[in-house]
């Protein structure tokens, strides 16, 4: 098994490292852009192999996409974050191009590969990836909603005092904080609805609290959050790896699912070996769907930006 993280910033560079503690791959390829980042960061996690008893091989590249050939799974972090009075045209623009050709590059060696797109905006990434690449879809998968629904149920054990490892709850929708959509209703303490736990104002302030999650990370660090990031990521290529067939919510293709089509966007899917297996289709309540149905318009207009 073979593994290739491209880019290695904060983000890419902790999904590189969890990967190789978990012992996903034989080895794994991390490569940037920027001369002897990966190389060094490579070198630097390799050093911990006999601290922490791994056995994969990191290997660093400077934009040689030919060390990647034969990745089996392939994690996209590359792109820049939105900086003050960059339009959301601009951000696009600059990110699609990079993504695009990161995509090209890396199937060129790795015909096969999977690919999981982390790069923002994820789900307008994960779309373009998809069109340009014309590979089957469940070989592309957006990363976001693994994230927003870490979490989110991270904000549910603060509020419960509880362990986050028993609150099972997910987030759909787009990833972006007025698109995305913690379903509150759904989530469980130990199977139990933590609405009978949670006072309705405070479930209502999780659920916000959650949609601006990131944003809160940003302010209070001066940057974009990685540990978390690179532990979500981590986890849908171990999914994939070990073929656990988990349900994760991630940015995937619709065509009708959840009343959209020619969208990817957050909902809960089943990831195995070949990558996404099949959407679950939540039953909705009224509100939710029509919550949905908002965010998807917005992931539209985000996606129309490409052309433009």
């Amino acid at each position: 098994m073979k593994i290739t993280v491209v880019g290695a910033g904060a983000v890419g560079a902790t999904t590189a490292d969890n990967i190789i503690r978990r012992e996903l791959a034989e080895e794994l390829v991390l490569l940037d852009i920027k001369e002897g980042v990966a190389e060094g960061k490579s070198l630097d996690m390799y050093q911990t192999a006999a601290l922490l008893n791994f056995n994969t091989k990191p290997v660093g590249s400077t934009n040689d996409y030919e060390k990647t050939k034969g990745s089996d799974v392939v994690v996209i972090t590359s792109g820049l974050p939105r900086k003050p009075g960059m339009t959301r045209e601009e951000l696009i623009g600059i990110n699609a191009g990079i993504v695009k050709s990161v995509t090209d590059n890396i199937l060129k060696y790795s015909p096969k590969a999977i690919i999981v797109v982390v790069s923002n905006p994820m789900d307008t990434m994960t779309y373009l990836a998809l069109r340009e690449s014309g590979i089957p879809k469940k070989r592309i998968i957006g990363m976001g909603g693994a994230l927003d629904s870490a979490r989110f149920k991270t904000y549910l054990a603060l509020e419960m005092n509880v362990s986050p490892n028993d609150i099972h709850g997910m987030v759909i929708g787009g990833h972006g904080d007025t698109t995305m959509i913690p379903l509150t209703r759904l989530a469980t303490y130990n199977g139990i609805p933590v609405s009978r736990f949670i006072a309705a104002d405070k479930l209502d302030k999780v659920a916000a609290d959650t949609m601006v999650g990131g944003a809160t990370l940003t302010k209070l660090i001066g940057t974009s959050a990685w540990y978390a990031p690179g532990a979500a990521t981590a986890m849908i290529v171990e999914s994939i790896v070990r073929n656990q067939k988990r349900i994760v919510p991630c940015s995937v293709m619709l065509n009708g699912e959840y009343g959209q089509k020619d969208i990817c966007m957050g909902v809960p899917v089943v990831i195995g070996k070949g990558g996404w297996e099949k959407i679950i289709n939540l039953r909705l309540s009224d509100a939710e769907k029509a919550s949905f149905a908002k965010s998807a318009e917005a992931v539209r207009n985000m996606n129309a930006a490409l052309d433009a």
